[in-house]
């Protein structure tokens, strides 16, 4: 029977963490987004450096689990490490600087809401930030390193928990199943209330 993904060894997730240890860095920090993709709210990036053998197990790419299972993971993250940053950018700002500029600025924010000071950024995708930080982007890193599967999950359910409060803000939308992404009850939504303060207009189906 074919692995699934979450049951790669916790050993050879980290193996690009301990690769960086080895060139003499310390402080290794994941960084991954979500939220590209929907209609509506905001790109949500974290920023997760883990201990040294982190008492973690079925931590993976956070669309894997399921949402019960990503809050179990989110605390037991949570509760392993005191370092996490989360960084968001709104709608408004995506549209006015792009979503892929938008996702960078997330993880930027992220990164310095820590509060120590990372010497080694592992990045989700074949990316670079503009920080001036020794770093290594790793396209589907979420598949390949414990500390940015960690971030996923932290910034997923720091996501999806906003998108819950904005449902009692705009409940017309149904953003607490949607997340914001276009599915048909949005889209309909959309058609007869207008958008809300929160979508993206400068994305296709949001204006029509």
């Amino acid at each position: 029977m074919p692995k699934k993904p979450f049951d790669t060894p916790v050993i050879d997730m980290l193996i690009h963490e301990e690769e960086a240890r080895s060139r003499g860095f310390q402080m290794v920090v994941g960084i991954d987004e979500v939220g590209r993709g929907p209609l509506a709210g905001p790109v949500v990036a974290a920023a997760v450096i883990l201990p040294r053998n982190p008492p973690l197990q079925g931590v993976c790419d956070s669309k894997k689990l399921s949402p019960s299972v990503r809050e179990l993971r989110c605390r037991e993250i949570l509760s392993c490490s005191s370092h996490v940053g989360i960084g968001l950018v709104e709608a408004a700002e995506i549209d006015r600087i792009n979503i892929l500029q938008a996702t960078f600025r997330a993880m930027v924010k992220a990164v310095e809401e820590l509060r120590v000071s990372p010497d080694f950024l592992l990045i989700d995708g074949p990316y670079t930030l503009p920080l001036d930080i020794p770093q290594k982007g790793i396209p589907q890193g979420d598949q390949k390193s414990l500390s940015i599967a960690a971030a996923s999950i932290v910034a997923k359910v720091h996501r999806d928990r906003l998108m819950c409060h904005y449902h009692e803000i705009y409940p017309a939308y149904g953003f607490h199943e949607n997340k914001g992404y276009g599915s048909r009850r949005h889209m309909e939504a959309i058609r007869l209330h207008g958008a809300c303060p929160l979508h993206r207009k400068s994305f296709k189906g949001v204006l029509g």
